[in-house]
């Protein structure tokens, strides 16, 4: 039997978190995690970003309306909730006015930890998810995951889009600029060579 991180739990041939370094970005983020995504033991961005991101969690399942930690969370007035889900109608952290929205609350940003098809079966399943105001990015990104085929160019990873929206919300002074989450991409890349 092989030794295993006492992080991650994966053997220590495997592990990853000798690459990631733990970010407190000041966000609360939340991976909705699609029970099929919860068995995958080698290909889980969320699983790497969650061991990145201070403060996160990650809460498994299909529906969540009456999910009682998710419900906790969204009724909680410490918390703004965000949907990372792009729309037209979702803010970036260009949006003027973000910041004063905001106000002394901290950013709960709920994200979908599933491959495309079935976080649009999560939507499905939870409609009351986009009823939630939506972030989104203001640039342009292509994934780095060349072995893994998404339906559209521009739909990346989950730790991608923690990547992004950190920096992101940097440029727009809403992280602190000396927290650097290089370490995430670093970690992504080295779990993408021991594919």
């Amino acid at each position: 039997m092989s030794d295993r991180c006492f992080k991650c739990f994966k053997p220590t041939t495997a592990c990853l978190c000798k690459y990631s370094k733990e970010l407190d970005t000041g966000i609360k983020f939340v991976f909705l995690m699609h029970p099929k995504e919860f068995k995958k033991q080698r290909t889980g961005t969320g699983y790497l970003s969650h061991n990145c991101l201070i403060n996160s969690e990650i809460i498994v399942g299909l529906d969540f309306a009456e999910n009682k930690r998710l419900n906790e969370l969204l009724n909680d007035p410490q918390y703004f909730p965000v949907m990372m889900y792009p729309g037209e109608e979702a803010w970036t952290a260009k949006r003027e006015g973000f910041k004063e929205t905001l106000g002394n609350k901290t950013l709960l940003v709920l994200i979908l930890d599933a491959t495309w098809f079935c976080s649009r079966k999560m939507i499905e399943h939870n409609p009351f998810l986009l009823e939630l105001p939506r972030v989104s990015f203001a640039g342009d990104y292509r994934s780095i995951f060349t072995f893994k085929h998404e339906p559209k160019p521009e739909y990346i990873s989950t730790i991608e889009s923690c990547y992004y929206f950190i920096k992101e919300m940097q440029s727009a002074n809403l992280i602190d600029e000396k927290v650097n989450p290089s370490s995430m991409m670093t970690a992504f890349k080295e779990m993408i060579k021991f594919q």
